[in-house]
């Protein structure tokens, strides 16, 4: 099992941990994984998230290269932005989905991969990468973590000069913090604000217990937030966890990532999903909200004629919507929002309404 270069520190703190792709990760701190949610919604969460991949794409045509093989359109990417691509297989299923920063060179590209995927990603991209564009992976010299919150760009701006808040969303600077190189991205999982930073492992817990002592300096409420929050966080927000809504068999149509696929470009998978388009779905993802109950992965749907007609693929208790709900994949007859549908918690059924999504509207999506 592998750790984090934090672990000490989590576990200074009082951490719980579990295993998740392949790391021994904090699940949860004393303050619970419900507070831990609501202190990232209210103010600011700190996320260990080393555990995922950092690679570089680099050399003559990189871009056109990188733009066959991800679903998105990157190529009008302008220097220092970012853009979620998803990475297909022949028959459409997602093998991962990823971040893309395009370097200020203009050809170089910073690839954000998931950690359980890293190795199968690497593979997959080196047996289609021509000649003369390279692929290194930084993950062990780089650490990666989050902050999140209303007030992470605050704590950010006070010691940038100012720097974060005039970034645009979805977008990468490099600079320097106490002495540390670093790249900040205004990107997240948790439909807050934010940023994403990655820096000099070896200065890791140096540096993490930097930006804690200056957001109490600052009076910036602040604390470690585990995996428990990040996964309740990104399901409210409507945002796809690999495994769960996504996988190698199911496909961007069905999760409800269309937007995320370019189809007037050519890109490995295409011509699975514009089959599948003309076919017809036969499941789609919905989010359903369920009464005296808590609904959990591989939990069966049932219609009200009683025949099971789909899964769900993650489910929890929702903090800031107080609502106990399941993303499941039902036939597209079933996905109606109002539609009355039945799960069944521990073999005992329980009523369930589908509803819009996201429960919890992203801030970056808000009319301002």
């Amino acid at each position: 099992m592998k750790t984090t270069l934090l672990h000490p520190w989590h576990e200074a703190a009082g951490a719980r941990f579990a295993a998740f792709a392949g790391f021994d990760m904090p699940i949860q701190y004393p303050l619970g994984a419900v507070e831990e949610h609501r202190l990232t919604r209210r103010s600011l969460g700190f996320f260990d998230i080393d555990h995922m991949g950092q690679l570089i794409i680099s050399g003559n045509g990189a871009g056109e290269a990188l733009s066959g093989l991800v679903s998105s359109r990157i190529l009008d990417m302008k220097p220092q932005e970012a853009r979620y691509a998803l990475l297909l297989n022949e028959a459409g299923g997602v093998i991962d989905d990823l971040f893309i920063y395009r370097e200020e060179d203009g050809d170089t590209w910073f690839v954000v991969v998931n950690a359980g995927n890293r190795e199968t990603d690497i593979e997959h991209l080196r047996a289609r990468l021509p000649p003369g564009v390279g692929l290194r992976d930084i993950s062990e010299e780089t650490y990666m973590i989050s902050l999140q919150g209303k007030r992470a760009v605050e704590l950010m701006d006070r010691l940038s000069g100012g720097r974060v808040s005039a970034m645009p969303r979805f977008s990468m600077s490099r600079g320097e913090i106490r002495g540390i190189p670093l790249r900040i991205g205004r990107t997240g999982y948790t439909g807050e604000d934010g940023v994403e930073l990655f820096y000099d492992a070896a200065r890791a817990r140096e540096f993490w217990e930097y930006l804690l002592a200056q957001a109490a300096e600052a009076g910036i409420e602040a604390g470690p937030v585990g995996l428990a929050a990040r996964d309740s966080l990104r399901f409210e927000a409507g945002m796809p966890l690999h495994g769960h809504e996504i996988s190698p068999t199911i496909s961007p149509l069905e999760g409800g990532l269309s937007w995320a696929c370019d189809f007037e470009k050519d890109f490995v998978g295409k011509t699975a999903l514009l089959a599948q388009k003309a076919a017809g779905l036969n499941r789609r993802l919905v989010t359903i909200n369920i009464t005296g109950g808590v609904p959990r992965e591989g939990y069966p749907i049932v219609s009200g004629e009683g025949r099971e007609i789909g899964r769900c693929v993650s489910g929890m208790f929702c903090p800031s919507t107080g609502t106990y709900s399941a993303n499941a994949l039902v036939p597209p007859e079933y996905a109606g929002i109002g539609g009355r549908l039945t799960v069944l918690i521990r073999e005992k059924p329980k009523e369930g309404v589908v509803v819009k999504r996201p429960l919890y509207i992203p801030v970056y999506r808000r009319a301002t």
